[in-house]
This record gives structure tokens, C-alpha cells and sequence, in this order.
């Protein structure tokens, strides 16, 4: 059996499945079912934030847990030490989050689907989700 690639995704896309919402990811559906699923762990921190800051409705880890229990998608263990290594390069964002997710995907040799222009204007691994 081939080990199937890794796809991570980011923040927006972990939100459109979690919500059910996959037709707006029609186009990258192939990618969906034949690439392995990821999240990196600081996906979970993030959706903790924006549900503090009252931006979506539903606590992380709760998101989370679908995502994992319902979906299959796996959440990465990256170490503190490889995601700054992996930082350090990626001085074209200040967002602290942006920049921890995509030291992630580099960190495990993979492409991060996600709708962010910033994102997907620098980073060589970007898939662009419309």
C-alpha cells in the first residue's frame, strides 16, 4: 500500500468542512480524497482565538474534535523548535498564525490549501482555495 501524500489546510478550510460546506471546495476535490489531511496543531489555537473574539460561534477544540472524530483529518505534532526553524524564513507576514501554519506544512514537506491572498501570493506550497 503507497503512503498517501499530506495535504494541510489552513484555518478557513478546517471551518468550511467543519461546517459542512465542501462544495465551496468543489474544485480541489480530487486533492480532498486522495491526499492524507492535516491540520496543524496551531489550526486548533486559532479557532480557540476567533471564538474568544467572537468571530465563530463554536469553541476549537470542539471544531477540533469533529474534524478528527467525524472528518479523519489529523493534527500535526510539530515541535516548537521545527516550527521557528521553518518561521524564521517566512518573513513576508506579520500574522503570527499565518506564519506557524505555513512553517508547518514546511516542516512536513506539504502543500497548505487555503484562501488567503497573502498566503498563496508568497508561499511556494499554497493551493488556492477559491
Amino acid at each position: 500500500m503507497s503512503e498517501q501524500a499530506a495535504l494541510h489546510l489552513d484555518t478557513h478550510i478546517a471551518l468550511w468542512l467543519y461546517a459542512g460546506e465542501r462544495e465551496r471546495l468543489r474544485v480541489y476535490e480530487a486533492q480532498l480524497n486522495s491526499h492524507k489531511l492535516f491540520c496543524s496543531s496551531l489550526v486548533k489555537l486559532e479557532l480557540q482565538y476567533l471564538y474568544e473574539t467572537s468571530r465563530i460561534k463554536v469553541k476549537g477544540k470542539q471544531i477540533a474534535d469533529t474534524l478528527f472524530g467525524e472528518l479523519g483529518i489529523l493534527f500535526t505534532q510539530s515541535s516548537l523548535g521545527q516550527l521557528t526553524e521553518k518561521a524564521l524564513q517566512l518573513s513576508w507576514t506579520r500574522d503570527p498564525f499565518d506564519r506557524l501554519i505555513c512553517a508547518d506544512a514546511l516542516v512536513h514537506d506539504a502543500k497548505l490549501l487555503t484562501r488567503d491572498r497573502r498566503i498563496i501570493q508568497n508561499f511556494e506550497a499554497a493551493l488556492a482555495a477559491p
